[in-house]
């Protein structure tokens, strides 16, 4: 079924020189790496319907996710995010070595690549995810759950030190369990960098769930688990990197995405329609969004939302207020609302006429049918549209009960622009595809 785990594999090679990786990566240092990205998806998935279960589970996750992640930010910085619902974030003391707190697994979109970790290097497939922070592996001395999984072995590496620092992630079926340790990580060039050494995966993390070995988060250290920094802002601070920018092209067709590491590849975007938007709250890869657009129709209660740019989520999930008003007189739009969440089908044969615009720094960008149609339901004529809605009701706080008009933009809308994250110039980037 659509929904179900999209799998996207990258391999990793120089952008300059040989267009395979030297044997020594370490002569890498200073250059910038393009990660190619391949799915597993083909033609014929065009046919495959949604798993509403899977919608649902989904959306749950992406709530768990925030939470956890606006729960860090309290802990590191003394103060509720500011788009946190500061009634509804339930108090937390300053990080301690041993605190629970609640993950998202990744049951959707996976683009993950390789990277190498230790002395001598060990290499390892992570999922690249913006809107998270740390960078966890399997332990060796992790039980069943981790079979199948590449191992971390810090008694193998020369270059690792244990911090003595636990860890607990709690995720929707279970906990992810282990302690932090400090070693070399290259992706784009060497560095200490703190990893999570897991001795106990949760299910989502089962290999026939999630292929990739561990996840590493781009974002900020403010909505860090964990104590250390995470990785692309220790590579930016090391110096190893031409730019401090990392560059993703997205899409589900086998050998058209990428990801680049210490700069941008021009040959994907128009450089004439390029447009950058600052971060508005370090954290997350936070910026304002201008407002989006339905066939030239002005969503008035999306002007000046906040967005975060999430590689780690399929869909744009906005405020209810904003998604009602983006469905509002689609004929046969349907909601399917459980808890918090709220997902909305379309007759398949009208929902290519529905798909949405957005607006960033001054400039529209369009969404195609492709990406927005997440597919048939098996049971009915209708489609899934690719934008869904977090209210303030479900026993988990839903994402967006925490925000006001605050919409997560998610691979639905990024695999149809070039997107860029400056670390350097705290800003994102989108250009129109080349």
């Amino acid at each position: 079924m659509l929904l179900d785990t999209v799998i996207c594999a990258l391999f990793v090679v120089a952008v300059v020189g040989s267009p395979t990786p030297p044997s020594s990566t370490r002569s890498n240092i200073g250059r910038t790496h393009r990660v190619l990205l391949n799915s597993r998806l083909s033609a014929v998935n065009s046919s495959k319907g949604f798993d509403p279960r899977t919608v649902r589970e989904q959306l749950d996750f992406a709530s768990r996710k925030y939470n956890a992640t606006m729960g860090a930010y309290e802990r590191n910085t003394g103060s509720p995010h500011p788009l946190s619902g500061r009634s509804n974030v339930r108090s937390v003391a300053k990080r301690t070595t041993n605190g629970n707190v609640p993950l998202t697994n990744y049951d959707a979109d996976l683009w993950y690549g390789e990277i190498e970790v230790g002395t001598p290097p060990k290499t390892f497939t992570v999922v690249f995810d913006t809107g998270s922070s740390d960078l966890f592996l399997p332990f060796t001395e992790c039980d069943g759950t981790c079979d199948g999984h590449t191992r971390y072995d810090p008694a193998a590496s020369s270059s690792a030190k244990d911090s003595g620092q636990p860890f607990v992630l709690m995720y929707g079926a279970g906990e992810t369990a282990g302690e932090e340790y400090v070693d070399d990580v290259f992706v784009g060039g060497y560095e200490d960098q703190t990893v999570g050494a897991a001795w106990l995966y949760s299910p989502e993390f089962s290999k026939d769930e999630f292929p990739p070995d561990g996840l590493s988060g781009l974002a900020f250290p403010e909505i860090s688990q964990f104590e250390g920094s995470p990785l692309f802002q220790t590579l930016a601070e090391s110096g190893n990197l031409p730019q401090s920018v990392f560059g993703f092209k997205l899409s589900t067709i086998p050998g058209e995405s990428e990801m680049v590491i210490g700069g941008t590849n021009t040959s994907l975007y128009h450089s004439d329609t390029l447009t950058y938007v600052p971060v508005t709250e370090k954290g997350y890869w936070q910026v304002e969004m201008d407002g989006i657009l339905r066939l030239g129709q002005d969503i008035t209660e999306s002007h000046a939302a906040p967005a975060i740019i999430d590689t780690g989520t399929t869909f744009v999930i906005t405020s209810y207020p904003i998604a009602q008003s983006y469905y509002a007189n689609i004929s046969g739009a349907t909601a399917h609302t459980e808890g918090g969440d709220t997902y909305w089908t379309i007759p398949c044969d009208t929902i290519n006429s529905t798909v949405p615009t957005f607006t960033f720094g001054g400039r529209a960008f369009a969404v195609s049918p492709q990406t927005y149609n997440l597919g048939p339901d098996v049971l009915s004529s209708d489609c899934l549209a690719g934008i869904a809605a977090s209210s303030g009701n479900g026993c988990v706080q839903p994402v967006v009960s925490l925000i006001r008009h605050f919409t997560i933009v998610g691979d639905v809308f990024l695999q149809n622009v070039y997107s860029m994250f400056d670390y350097a110039n705290m800003r994102v980037g989108f250009a129109e595809l080349a």
